[in-house]
C-alpha cells in the first residue's frame, strides 16, 4: 500500500522542477509507473550507514565458518530471514584509526588518523552525497539518538544530527507554516545574519594568534556549511513536499522516548524508508547511541547502558545482558531490511537499490579493541552487490588460530591488508563516486561484487 496520498503531488512536483530549471529523477515508486511508462529514468542509488556503539559481545557474535555455508551466530540470528540480502564481514580495521577507541564514532566513516593535532577528513556518506545530492531536496540526512555524529564535511567538521523523530518527519514532509513567502523571508534573514558573522570574523582574524585563528577557522567552516544548506533550502521552496497518508503521518510524526528503544528505532527506520521511497534524500547516517553511554533496553529487562555492559570485566551476567542488547538491536536492523524488502521500487524492491552498512568502530568494548570490527553489509543487489556468504579476512591468513585465541584478535590486526576503508571505497564506487581510493584504502572488497 502506498504511503503517498495521491499522484497529484507527483505531477505538480514534476512541473515545478521543470519550471525552475532543475532536472531531477523522480523516485521509482509503484504508484508512478503509469506516469513513467514511456520514459527511461536513471535508477536512484541509496546508501545508509548505521552505527552500534561499544562493539558487541564477541563470544556470541563471531561466525565460526567463512563462505556460503556459514551459520549465523546468536547475535546475528535475527537476520536469518534476510540471509540472501546480507554479507557479514569479519577482520576489517582502520589502520589510520588503530587504537583510537574514544574517536571510534568520529572516524568510523572517515578512516582519518584524527589525533590531538589532526583534523578529521570527509566521511564516505558526504562523498556519496556530493554525487546524489543535487537530485534530492536533502543531499543527506543525519540522525543520532544521543547526539554523537557520524557525518563529516569536506572541511573536517561534524555535521549536526537530529534525534527527535517528530522533528525529522516535519522537516522532510511538512510544509512550513505561513507559506512560501514567509519561509523565504526567514531564510533571507538567516543569510543576512550569516553574512554579518562572516564579515565580523574576517576583521577579527587579523588580531588573533595562530592557535586562535585555527579555532576561528573551524567555527567559520561550520558557519559556511549552514550557509550552503540555507541557500539550498531556498532553491527548493517552490517544490511541494509529498503528501503522506494521514495514518502513516500519525505513526511517524511523534516524539518517541529512548526508554522505548524498540519503538524509537523502528520509527526512525520507517522514516528513513519513507525518505528513500519519496526520494527526499538518498544518503542517511544513523548513530544509534553514544560511545560513552549507549541506550539501555528496559523493555527486555536490560536496564544498564551499553557502555557499562561492554566494560564487563568478564562478568557473566553483564555479558549475557550485552548479548541481549546486541540481539535486540540486530532485530531492529532486521525490521529495517524487512521494510525495504516490502516497498516497490521500479522493477524490484527498495532493498535492491539501497546499500546498508551496519556496524561499529569498536569490536571488544571491554578493553577498547578496534580490530576485527563487527560489520554487516546488506542490500544493493540491483546495484551490483553480491550476498549470501560470510567474508572473513582473518581466515584468509595462513595459520590463523581462530577466535578462541581471545581478545588479541580485537587488538592486533590478523590481516594487515584488510582495511575497513576498502569496504567504504567499494560502497562509494557503487553509489557513483568516481574514485580509486578513499582514506587508507588499498583496494576494493571483490567478494561482494556481482
Amino acid at each position: 500500500m502506498s504511503t503517498i496520498t495521491t499522484q497529484k503531488w507527483l505531477m505538480e512536483r514534476r512541473h515545478a522542477l521543470k519550471g525552475i530549471g532543475i532536472s531531477m529523477a523522480l523516485p521509482m515508486l509503484q504508484c508512478m509507473r503509469p506516469l513513467r511508462a514511456a520514459e527511461k529514468i536513471k535508477q536512484p542509488k541509496r546508501s545508509v550507514f548505521i552505527y552500534l556503539p561499544n562493539g558487541v559481545n564477541t563470544n556470541d557474535y563471531e561466525i565460526r565458518k567463512a563462505g556460503s555455508e556459514y551459520e549465523l551466530s546468536r547475535i546475528l540470528s535475527p537476520l536469518q530471514k534476510q540471509r540472501a540480502n546480507i554479507t557479514p564481514i569479519s577482520g576489517l580495521y582502520h589502520p589510520n584509526s588503530f587504537g583510537i577507541a574514544h574517536k571510534a564514532t568520529n572516524t568510523w566513516l572517515t578512516g582519518a588518523k584524527y589525533g590531538p593535532t589532526d583534523r578529521n577528513t570527509i566521511s564516505v556518506d558526504q562523498l556519496i552525497a556530493g554525487v546524489s545530492g543535487p537530485d534530492t531536496r536533502f543531499p543527506s540526512l543525519e540522525l543520532s539518538n544521543q547526539g554523537h555524529r557520524l557525518a563529516v564535511s569536506a572541511d573536517g567538521v561534524q555535521l549536526p544530527a537530529e534525534k527527535n523523530p517528530s522533528v525529522v518527519f516535519k522537516e522532510l514532509f511538512t510544509e512550513p507554516e505561513g507559506g512560501i513567502d514567509k519561509q523565504r523571508r526567514k531564510l533571507s534573514r538567516k543569510e543576512s545574519m550569516l553574512d554579518l558573522v562572516l564579515d565580523d570574523a574576517k576583521s577579527l582574524s587579523n588580531k588573533l594568534d595562530k592557535e586562535d585563528r585555527g579555532r576561528l577557522d573551524q567555527y567559520l567552516t561550520a558557519v559556511r556549511e549552514v550557509e550552503i544548506r540555507t541557500r539550498r533550502a531556498e532553491s527548493w521552496l517552490e517544490t511541494p513536499r509529498p503528501k503522506i497518508d494521514s495514518s502513516i503521518a500519525s505513526k511517524l510524526n511523534r516524539n518517541v522516548p529512548l526508554e522505548k528503544l524498540g519503538d524509537y528505532l523502528r520509527t526512525m527506520y520507517d522514516i528513513i524508508v519513507l525518505a528513500f521511497e519519496t526520494d527526499m534524500t538518498r544518503v542517511v547516517t544513523f548513530n544509534t547511541g553514544n560511545e560513552g553511554t549507549g541506550p539501555a533496553v528496559p523493555e527486555i529487562g536490560v536496564k544498564r547502558d551499553r557502555h557499562s555492559l561492554s566494560h564487563h570485566n568478564g562478568n557473566k551476567e553483564a555479558l549475557e545482558q550485552l548479548t541481549k542488547s546486541d540481539e535486540f538491536n540486530m532485530l531492529q536492523f532486521s525490521y529495517f531490511l524487512d521494510r525495504l524488502s516490502e516497498i516497490n521500487d521500479g522493477e524490484g524492491k527498495l532493498i535492491d537499490t539501497t546499500v546498508a552498512l551496519y556496524g561499529s568502530g569498536l569490536s571488544y568494548g571491554n578493553s577498547h579493541g578496534t580490530t576485527s570490527l563487527p560489520l554487516v553489509l546488506a542490500g544493493g543487489s540491483g546495484l551490483g552487490m553480491k550476498h549470501g556468504s560470510h567474508v572473513d579476512y582473518n581466515r584468509q591468513v595462513k595459520g590463523f588460530g581462530g577466535y578462541g585465541q581471545g581478545i588479541g584478535v580485537y587488538h592486533s590486526p590478523v590481516n594487515s591488508k584488510a582495511h575497513f576503508s576498502n569496504l567504504l571505497l567499494t560502497m562509494a564506487q557503487k553509489m557513483g563516486v568516481e574514485t580509486d581510493a578513499f582514506s587508507d584504502s588499498n583496494g576494493v572488497i571483490s567478494e561482494i561484487l556481482a
